[in-house]
């Protein structure tokens, strides 16, 4: 059976990459953590987009890859990458008024967002009852390992719990653009580059708005975990997501990042001796069995 790129389900070497991916994202999370101390969030965001800018743009000009090209892509690829920057702005930002268990769970229903942006803006490319239910079991590993969150008793908390739920809306929106849009039939490297270039500055003005800044020379364990950032998740990482998100069906692709935090909870255990909980294995069983009722052929 032939399939169109907005439905098609993802073969084993599809699955395989995008669980590598999950896994680097998920270590990412600890990059982060590492050199946080030195490097503020939005300036670490900030430097990693204008890096890896330069890593893609090189990449693209040595493999002959055409950037400038009239395609009719500007006005999608500037939106996309303001998604991207406001992302992380809220995430960063309600980090500040919010605990990062609930910033997880409630980044984590961007799956949600893409299925039902997919409905409206993707034709072909929608979920049945069953993978809607896989959907939900996988949401629910994640609640499992990181907890349901009580009621918001401070009003800032409740506005942190919002931004990242923001965030979790501009992630899906950025995908849908990306898929419904003349993004979807140009190269990655360029999808790329729109975002990485338009959120530079922006988050720059962000980290600039919310008074970040570097107070020493960061440690070269900082500077390591930001060039694994800006070289591996941003520049080749990231790619290779745009890459999978043009072949593939968007909603069976997003599902599959319920598998970052827990890939994040196992880094933090492995790097930083942060502790697992026994119901982090249970959590890892829902997430499995989710993905696997997300993904099974009719």
């Amino acid at each position: 059976m032939l399939y169109s790129p907005q439905s098609r389900p993802l073969d084993a070497l599809a699955i395989a990459v995008t669980i590598a991916l999950c896994l680097t994202w998920g270590f990412n999370q600890v990059a982060i953590k590492l050199a946080i101390d030195d490097i503020p969030p939005l300036i670490q965001a900030a430097g990693r987009s204008a890096a890896a800018a330069l890593c893609v743009a090189a990449y693209a000009r040595l493999r002959g890859i055409p950037l400038f090209k009239h395609d009719g892509t500007l006005v999608a690829g500037i939106a996309a990458g303001v998604l991207f920057a406001i992302e992380f702005l809220l995430v960063y930002r309600g980090l500040v008024w919010t605990t990062a268990t609930r910033t997880v769970l409630f980044l984590y229903t961007a799956p949600f967002f893409v299925v039902i942006g997919s409905r409206l803006f993707i034709p072909g490319d929608h979920f049945y009852p069953s993978q809607w239910t896989g959907l939900l079991i996988s949401f629910v590993g994640i609640v499992i390992a990181f907890g349901l969150p009580t009621p918001a008793a401070d009003p800032h908390q409740m506005l942190g719990d919002l931004m990242a739920l923001g965030g979790a809306a501009a992630w899906g929106a950025t995908t849908i653009v990306i898929k419904a849009s003349r993004l979807s039939r140009v190269s990655a490297e360029k999808t790329a580059l729109y975002q990485l270039v338009v959120s530079a500055p922006l988050l720059a003005l962000g980290a600039f708005a919310l008074g970040e800044h570097i107070d020493k020379m960061p440690s070269a364990l900082a500077i390591g975990a930001f060039v694994y950032q800006a070289v591996w998740v941003v520049s080749v990482s990231f790619v290779i997501w745009f890459a999978l998100v043009l072949r593939y069906s968007a909603n069976r692709l997003s599902a599959f990042t319920f598998l970052t935090p827990l890939f994040g909870v196992a880094a933090g255990h492995l790097v930083l001796n942060e502790p697992l909980t026994p119901a982090f294995a249970l959590a890892v069983a829902f997430v499995a069995v989710g993905l696997v009722l997300v993904n099974r052929a009719r």
